[in-house]
């Protein structure tokens, strides 16, 4: 069993920056993929960004290449998404997700088994 809290969230103006973080409970956490996606008003869950187990491997959706860093620490059973240059349109609910299995990270919802309860973005313009 994984859990996942996610801090970090917050109020901030178009153009600033803030950097979420995902803690995650469980005994060996480099055997884990792990995702960030987000989930706006009225519309589906998305993809943001992923990692692979070792953090050699990440993706980014194209909205969010260049302005997005995911990155993660294993040592300390956690993972950063790093986000600037913010929009009023990436306003939304991030969750991070971890997969089942050490596979490389996807941007399918699917394929991750463990969710975080999510921490609330506001961009204002």
């Amino acid at each position: 069993q994984v859990q996942l809290v996610e801090s970090g969230g917050g109020l901030v103006q178009a153009g600033g920056s803030l950097r979420l973080s995902c803690a995650a409970s469980v005994r060996t956490f480099s055997g884990y993929a792990m995702g960030w996606f987000r989930q706006a008003p009225g519309k589906e869950r998305e993809f943001v960004a992923g990692i692979s187990w070792s953090g050699l491997s990440t993706s980014y959706a194209d909205s969010m290449k260049g302005r997005f860093t995911i990155s993660r620490d294993n040592a300390k059973n956690t993972i950063y998404l790093q986000m600037n240059s913010l929009k009023p349109e990436d306003t939304a609910v991030y969750y991070c997700a971890a997969r089942s299995t050490s596979a490389s990270e996807t941007p399918f919802v699917r394929d991750y088994a463990y969710w975080g309860q999510g921490t609330q973005v506001t961009v204002s313009s």
